[in-house]
């Protein structure tokens, strides 16, 4: 009977011919897609793009190599000479990808925003009740809900615009994605802090204190988490 050190040594070998053989398998352009492939990270879907894009044009300037008398493996090799080194076009895609993620920021911020009006609605829910005796501190947090609140929606629309319409233009174009990204990730704090605040005062409004903070973790923080996230990715792609 062959030990199981034996078997999983051999196994092993096996598959490390066989990745071996698929590589000397692979031709100049499917290594060259291969290897853009894994240095990207981003959207899936503008990234597929992209990467299908990139096949096409090598795929191009392969068949006008062969046309002119080259056999397939030189053709393929002038192919991906010509589109650049994989250091100088990495930067390029990297930065189309960062605008693709701006956009979904962009979008993600602008949904949960547009929303928070109908769940922190004056008088409509328990957490917002107006309180019997007078709490200054909860009137400059609603009041400055309400300004913060304003602008982060017109903040996200004006974003939609701009990495959207605004790509058109270079110099929006170059800086949509970081400012997007940055601009997202203020509003999550700000909004996602004042939220908690107001879910806290829910018990002196007539609520609980779980149901205020459940309206605030289902509502805002969670959806300002994943905002979070697409920002962050943003910014590394940018």
């Amino acid at each position: 009977m062959v030990p199981r050190t034996c078997f999983a040594a051999r196994l092993s070998i096996l598959v490390a011919v066989s990745t071996a053989t698929q590589c000397l398998q692979q031709g100049p352009v499917d290594a060259y897609v291969a290897g853009l492939n894994r240095a990207l990270r981003g959207p899936r879907r503008r990234k597929a793009d992209l990467m299908a894009e990139a096949r096409d044009s090598l795929e191009d300037a392969t068949e006008a190599y062969e046309a002119d008398g080259l056999d397939r493996d030189e053709a393929e090799r002038r192919a991906v000479a010509d589109f650049g080194d994989l250091g100088e076009i990495v930067p390029g895609y990297r930065a189309e990808l960062g605008l693709a993620q701006s956009r979904r920021t962009a979008v993600l911020l602008f949904l949960v925003m547009i929303a928070q009006p109908i769940v922190w609605q004056e008088g409509a829910w328990a957490w917002t009740q107006q309180p019997d005796a007078a709490m200054p501190l909860l009137d400059v947090v609603q009041q400055a809900v309400r300004v913060v609140g304003t602008l982060a929606i017109a903040g996200a629309f004006v974003a939609l615009l701009g990495t959207g319409l605004g790509l058109r233009y270079p110099w929006l174009r170059d800086r949509a994605a970081r400012a997007t990204a940055l601009f997202a990730l203020v509003c999550a704090v700000l909004v996602g802090a004042m939220a908690t605040v107001m879910g806290l005062f829910s018990s002196e409004l007539g609520g609980s204190d779980l149901a205020g903070l459940g309206v605030v973790g289902g509502f805002v923080l969670l959806p300002l988490t994943l905002v979070s996230y697409s920002a962050q990715r943003c910014l590394r792609l940018a």
